[in-house]
């Protein structure tokens, strides 16, 4: 009984709180973008794009995808109370949260996914969380494209200062004042009449890209090693 009045606390209370002191925290970051106009070529050309990106990352690039609030980018994020928090702050952002998990009732999530994403043209997705394996793209997102039609956009994000989180996923947190890069790599389009075999390969290609992408980044920031 006692973690429900602390829960709604945290809910009510503290959220706004943690919003103004994130959003101070986001402005101390320098952030340098490499290949935007990949991004607006597909959202013409295709009308919408999911952004996919690993769970380690998504705090640095937050800082980055407020830049497109105005199209309502929608996010999944899962049906527990941390995802209460999750959600109620990523509202604040001005990201359209759709609560669903990868892993229980999967089809239910994706297709309300799939519903909130014919009113918005970007979906950003956090390809291996919400709890891993890390590094593992989960197939949700080779569906989610096909179904929508919507083109992939494997997004990599690296910092040259930043603390590194003893998490499931080693969650990196920029330092204040570091530099992140932000870099769009190059389309991915599933076709609709992709069978299941041809899935895996799509989900295969995408993850290698996230990889390599991602190792490239960590080194151009200064890393001995990929994080």
């Amino acid at each position: 009984m006692a973690v429900r009045p602390f829960f709604y606390l945290l809910l009510y209370r503290l959220i706004p709180l943690g919003y103004y002191l994130l959003r101070f925290y986001l402005v101390l970051l320098r952030v340098k973008v490499v290949g935007e106009e990949v991004a607006l070529g597909c959202l013409t050309d295709y009308g919408r794009i999911i952004v996919a990106v690993w769970h380690q990352r998504f705090l640095p690039a937050l800082v980055y995808v407020t830049k497109f609030k105005d199209l309502e980018p929608i996010v999944m994020i899962s049906r527990s109370q941390d995802g209460e928090l999750a959600a109620r702050l990523a509202k604040r952002f001005g990201l359209v949260p759709v609560r669903g998990s990868s892993t229980r009732g999967g089809s239910t999530a994706l297709a309300a996914v799939l519903k909130a994403m014919k009113q918005s043209q970007v979906a950003i997705h956090i390809v291996d969380g919400p709890k891993g394996p890390k590094g593992i793209v989960k197939p949700g997102l080779i569906s989610m494209a096909q179904m929508s039609c919507a083109v992939i956009l494997p997004v990599s994000v690296s910092t040259d200062k930043a603390w590194v989180l003893r998490s499931w996923d080693r969650f990196m947190v920029p330092k204040p004042f570091s530099e992140v890069t932000i870099e769009w790599g190059p389309p991915l389009v599933v076709p609709r009449e992709t069978g299941p075999d041809r899935q895996e390969e799509f989900r295969i290609e995408i993850e290698r890209r996230l990889t390599e992408g991602h190792a490239q980044a960590d080194l151009r920031a200064g890393w001995g090693h990929p994080l």
